[in-house]
């Protein structure tokens, strides 16, 4: 090989390598890292994009990395024995996507379904590589916990979706905690994702709308009222 081309290989890799970087700065989770420690997070990751509607993974499926979505969004869900999609929730961007039950096995099982909604961009990281240069060194291990009790709250706002909450509540917790996504997704889509009616979707907007805690800028919804929202989730 040539020196023109093993310099024109070098620049590429160092492109990759500063284009992977940049993406993993994207993520708050590694804010306390040296530049050497963010390197070495490169050299065990990758980064993927997906395209919109695409999987990352199904249920019951066992890997070895842990994923996080630097840019896009991911919708968690199970199937019923019906073969009917059950939303869990949704994965914004800055987030770590993987479900993760305990740090002695490798393996990381999948409890859930998660299909991207919109074209997104995942770091891939080596969780042994992970768990040995970084968890077992007590680095990122705030962190880390930090995340996964997020993801134990966003379970208990689910039990509290399905099993506690009524349509009304259902509509202002979506309101308050995924305004960009209501925005986004069309009225049916998201009557179906909160196990509602699109006709108790269209009475609830239009009761909030005239009790003056929200209103509309074309087909946006705007939060006027917060306290009077949060009133109606806290019952």
């Amino acid at each position: 090989m040539s020196n023109r081309l093993k310099n024109i290989f070098k620049e590429v890799r160092r492109y990759i390598m500063d284009e992977k970087l940049n993406f993993i700065k994207k993520l708050s989770f590694f804010d306390s890292l040296s530049d050497e420690e963010l390197n070495i997070i490169s050299n065990i990751s990758k980064i993927t994009t997906y395209p919109k509607n695409s999987i990352l993974y199904y249920e019951n499926d066992i890997n070895n990395k842990i994923f996080f979505l630097v840019s896009g969004l991911l919708k968690v869900y199970k199937i019923d024995k019906f073969e009917n999609e059950i939303f869990l929730y949704h994965i914004h961007k800055n987030s770590l996507i993987s479900e993760l039950t305990t740090l002695l096995d490798d393996s990381i099982h999948c409890f859930s379904n998660a299909e991207f909604i919109e074209e997104s961009v995942v770091l891939e990281v080596d969780f042994s590589e992970f768990k040995k240069e970084f968890l077992s060194k007590f680095t990122l291990v705030n962190e880390f916990i930090h995340e996964i009790l997020l993801k134990t709250q966003q379970l208990h706002c689910v039990v509290n979706r399905e099993l506690v909450f009524d349509a009304t509540a259902k509509v202002a917790y979506t309101l308050q905690n995924d305004l960009e996504m209501f925005n986004t997704l069309k009225r049916h889509e998201i009557s179906f994702m909160l196990h509602i009616q699109p006709e108790t979707l269209s009475r609830v907007l239009k009761k909030l709308k005239r009790n003056n805690i929200i209103d509309s800028e074309n087909t946006d919804i705007v939060i006027l009222d917060k306290e009077k929202l949060n009133s109606i989730i806290r019952g």
